[in-house]
């Protein structure tokens, strides 16, 4: 995994971070992509949106692009009641972040793409200058964490036809994971072991998986495509296993989706995808936590208590124009029902990644072999009210999540 780390080191020189809009994820891949919705599946647009559906490299050709986008949350949390959380807690000491894209990709055969895509795949993090959590030790330190995935991944795509490409991403992952202001849980017993609960810097850990994908073209005006990405093991973050299941387990969900693409007229072309993702089915992500509350397990436990979080269904839409040969505009739309159910959101105060309803635009200026994009994406302001997310054992009330997002981005490719 040395090519990874070496890789990583590069990427976050600037440094870069990560931050996701369904759930911890991004809500596309690639600028073009996002400028859409973030729809990609059947819809091959440059190399970066290949980390959507591999098997689109057969048919974007011999290029390069490089692409950063500026991401903005605004992050906040109400606890109300009598109990100690109680206040309004704003998360925002770290307010803007920098995602970095990358995408080669070669035809060494009019039936043979290899390519290599390097993105921050997603990411959460939370900065309170004020802790919600500033009692039980913690006094006036800072809560909150920081979360980002780096994936390397090697791509090739087999086109048993002209229509029809099929390929497979090898992802090296990393991420990177790093906690503070939690001593209160380690103070009142919650955590198996409160040495590695909080304050120990950032910690890593590297895996392997691989994504596997599908696109055809089925007329001549009909694009399908299928993608699956398993389940990816992580090795454990030593340092936070008091607070991670498991001794510091924190896996990579499964997601898996279809898309259509179809070309209305010759200048506009509308595409659609659903895509899943299984956060409920990670044990550190999905495992409810009412079992610390109550007294019958701990963070960090094999038995531990995760964040509750359900499984995602995303549903994407985004059209684009051709204006001229030189200029191609984008809109599109995301949606899906954020992952945090109103009981759990006592945990979430420090992943509260709530956000549903996505706009987008885009723009792509073509000039000779080379193409200058750029997107933009706002996620409206959502609010999860936490009933009976405060436990009795620690007063009345209820911890209420809010969050908007907007991020603008672009990218230059190179077509060779």
């Amino acid at each position: 995994m040395k090519l990874v780390k070496l890789a990583v080191a590069a990427a976050l020189a600037a440094p870069l971070s990560a931050f996701a809009t369904l759930g911890y994820f991004q809500h596309g891949s690639g600028l073009k992509a996002k400028g859409m919705g973030g729809v990609g599946i059947a819809l091959p647009q440059d190399t970066t949106g290949a980390a959507m559906n591999p098997a689109n490299l057969g048919f974007v050709g011999n290029r390069l692009d490089v692409e950063l986008e500026w991401f903005r949350p605004i992050r906040d949390a109400e606890v109300t009641g009598a109990n100690p959380f109680a206040g309004n807690w704003d998360g925002n000491g770290r307010k803007n972040f920098l995602i970095p894209g990358f995408g080669y990709n070669r035809m060494i055969r009019p039936d043979l793409a290899l390519g290599l895509i390097v993105y921050g795949n997603g990411g959460m993090n939370t900065t309170y200058n004020s802790n919600p959590f500033g009692f039980g030790g913690a006094g006036s330190n800072p809560g909150g964490v920081d979360y980002m995935q780096l994936f390397v991944s090697p791509t090739v795509a087999w086109k048993p036809n002209e229509n029809h490409s099929i390929g497979l991403s090898l992802n090296l992952v990393y991420h990177q994971f790093g906690a503070q202001g939690l001593e209160a849980f380690g103070a009142f017993g919650f955590s198996s072991d409160p040495a590695n609960l909080t304050n120990r810097g950032r910690d890593d850990s590297s895996g392997v998986g691989v994504r596997l994908g599908w696109t055809g073209k089925i007329s001549e005006n009909v694009t399908l495509g299928a993608m699956y990405q398993p389940k990816t093991d992580m090795g454990k973050l030593d340092k936070y296993r008091g607070l991670f299941r498991n001794q510091g387990e924190l896996d990579i969900p499964a997601t898996y989706g279809v898309g259509i693409a179809v070309k209305a007229t010759p200048k506009l072309t509308i595409a659609g995808d659903i895509m899943q993702i299984d956060y409920a089915k990670v044990g550190s992500i999905g495992t409810p936590s009412a079992c610390l509350f109550n007294g019958t397990c701990q963070m960090g436990a094999s038995n531990g208590p995760g964040f509750g979080w359900r499984n995602m269904t995303a549903y994407k839409i985004g059209a684009s124009y051709e204006v001229s040969r030189s200029l191609t505009l984008r809109a599109g739309f995301a949606t899906g029902k954020q992952p945090i159910p109103a009981n759990e959101t006592l945990l979430n105060v420090i992943f509260p990644a709530v956000v549903e309803d996505h706009l987008t635009l885009g723009a792509t200026w073509a000039m000779g072999s080379m193409e200058f994009t750029a997107g933009y994406m706002h996620a409206f302001k959502k609010k999860v009210s936490g009933s009976g997310s405060v436990p009795p054992a620690f007063g009345t009330g209820e911890a209420n999540l809010k969050m908007y997002q907007d991020a603008l981005g672009v990218a230059i490719g190179w077509k060779m």
